[in-house]
Formats: C-alpha cells, sequence, structure tokens
C-alpha cells in the first residue's frame, strides 16, 4: 500500500480544525468559569421579610390610619348615597301629576282666601276687625281708630303668634 503524502492544503486544513476544536473548548470552559463565578456572587441569604405592617411593625401607624381613613371615607360615601335617593324619591313625588294640581289648587285657595280678606278690608263695606281661621292658623286683622294702620296678627298651630303692621296710605294708587 503506498502512503500518500500530505500536501501543505492537507496540513492547512488539519491545523483550521485543531483550531476550530480549539477555540470551542475555550469557549465552553470560559461559559463555564463565568457561571461558576456569577453564581458566587450573586448569591445572597435568603431572610423572610413581612410586607404587611401589621405583621412586620414597619409603618404599623401610618398603615392603620390609611385603613381607617378608608373605612371612613366609604362610610361617608355610603350614607352621601342614601340621602340623595331618599331626596331623589321626594323629588319625584313632588313632580307627581297629583301632587303639581294639589300645589296649584292649594295656591288658588290662599289667593282667594287673600283676595276675601282685601275685600273686607278695603271693599264697599270695609270692616274694622275680623278673624280668619285656617287649617289651625288664625288671622287676625284690625284697622286702628284714625284708619292709617292695619295690623294683621297671625297664630299658626304651635301657638306663633305674627304681628304684621301696615300703613293703608301706601296701597292707593
Amino acid at each position: 500500500m503506498v502512503k500518500k503524502r500530505k500536501t501543505k492544503a492537507d496540513y492547512k486544513k488539519e491545523a483550521i480544525e485543531k483550531d476550530a476544536i480549539l477555540k470551542g473548548i475555550v469557549f465552553i470552559g470560559g461559559v463555564l468559569l463565568v457561571s461558576i463565578i456569577s453564581m458566587h456572587l450573586m448569591a445572597d441569604e435568603i431572610v423572610h421579610k413581612f410586607k404587611n405592617p401589621s405583621f412586620s411593625g414597619v409603618g404599623t401607624s401610618s398603615h392603620y390610619l390609611t385603613i381607617e381613613n378608608q373605612e371612613f371615607n366609604r362610610k361617608a360615601d355610603i350614607v352621601a348615597e342614601i340621602k340623595a335617593l331618599k331626596e331623589q324619591q321626594e323629588r319625584d313625588a313632588e313632580n307627581t301629576t297629583l301632587a303639581r294640581f294639589l300645589r296649584n289648587l292649594e295656591s288658588r285657595i290662599y289667593a282667594q282666601l287673600s283676595r276675601q280678606l282685601v275685600d273686607q278690608l278695603f271693599g264697599e263695606t270695609p270692616s274694622d276687625n275680623g278673624i280668619l281661621e285656617f287649617m289651625g292658623t288664625t288671622i287676625e286683622y284690625s284697622v286702628s281708630a284714625d284708619g292709617l294702620m292695619i295690623t294683621l296678627k297671625i297664630t299658626n298651630q304651635d301657638g306663633e303668634i305674627t304681628e304684621i303692621t301696615l300703613p293703608v296710605g301706601s296701597f292707593t294708587f
């Protein structure tokens, strides 16, 4: 068997393959070395710490104040919402057709009563005094002796008295 002689190209090719293997081994070794060193650098003691201030004691007072403030605000919001709902219901009840009709009727009745009172004071046959009672309220009127002042004494259901004195001369046109 004849041995073939190696050429320069074959030596060059073998040298390139050896370099590639050597570079691979150096690279893998470097990665292993860096990972071993970095594990020692990153390792630390494992210490358990509570995040909740109730357990750790750090910032406990401000934590309790925050909780108390949140509870207070929630309760205040609920009370305000209930109050707003009640007010809305009252407004809805006042705006029904029946409620508006009754207010209008009541207004006309009061206007008629006040017209009758004015007729008693200033009509064709005026009276010097009189009493008008309506739903527990008493209205007493009297004209002064000289005819220049009118005094209205209004007594409500609770017994509170309101007295109004009016000059007659200012009602003329």
